[in-house]
């Protein structure tokens, strides 16, 4: 049963800060999560969302996603070391503690270690859960953005929603997002530079197959990682 229970907020100065600060960490974040117990005030959804996400950062798992067009995305993550791949229509990105990896086509680049480099997954086809904490920042910092949350059933995964209107200086002034309650994320929409981003979550699991960080052996990889 999926349930649909709206909330409309705008976010208060205190609220904001809060938010802020959760976003500066995993650590933080995980605070939030568990202050969070009590119920929710309006104020708080934001950083809620954002704490939810954080918290999927620390998880294994892999997860399949449907994106604009009908194709399919896959993301897989790792710990201990941390390991992250993303592979969608077209490219791949895989990023480790030690080694960036940007495919596109048959041709791969490796460079050095880039912390950032999930958060430039922004404009699709598939956006990572880091460029939509981005999002959530800077919606964070605007007083008047507007917000409604819901509740949902995604992949037969329990999934909170929200959606945010009015948001200034963020990739989209307007984008829905759902986040599982593990902390993956469930789905996003948004129009960005003028390109519709429809992405919805079809599977997931909590391993990740043995060659999920490993460039595929047909691509040319050149290595810049050492220069």
């Amino acid at each position: 049963m999926v349930s649909d229970v709206p909330i409309v907020s705008r976010l208060t100065a205190a609220g904001l800060t809060a938010a802020c600060l959760a976003l500066l960490g995993t650590a933080g974040c995980g605070e939030v999560g568990e202050a969070s117990a009590a119920p929710l005030s309006r104020d708080s959804l934001i950083t809620e969302t954002a704490g939810q996400l954080a918290t999927g950062s620390g998880l294994t798992y892999s997860a399949k996603y449907q994106v604009t067009g009908g194709e399919i995305a896959t993301v897989h993550r790792a710990q201990q070391p941390f390991r992250a791949s993303y592979v969608y229509p077209g490219g791949r990105l895989i990023a480790t503690s030690t080694v960036t990896v940007r495919c596109a086509g048959s041709t791969c680049e490796s460079t050095a270690a880039d912390p950032a480099a999930a958060a430039s997954l922004d404009t699709g086809p598939l956006i990572s859960a880091e460029a939509v904490q981005a999002m959530l920042a800077t919606a964070a910092l605007d007083p008047v953005v507007e917000t409604a949350q819901h509740d949902t059933t995604i992949a037969g995964r329990h999934a909170t929603c929200l959606s945010l209107s009015g948001v200034d200086g963020a990739a989209a002034d307007a984008f829905d997002l759902c986040v599982t309650n593990e902390g993956a994320l469930a789905s996003f929409t948004a129009t960005i530079a003028g390109k519709r981003i429809d992405q919805a979550l079809t599977a997931y699991r909590e391993d990740v197959p043995d060659d999920a960080f490993q460039v595929p052996p047909t691509a040319r990889l050149i290595d810049k990682s050492t220069k």
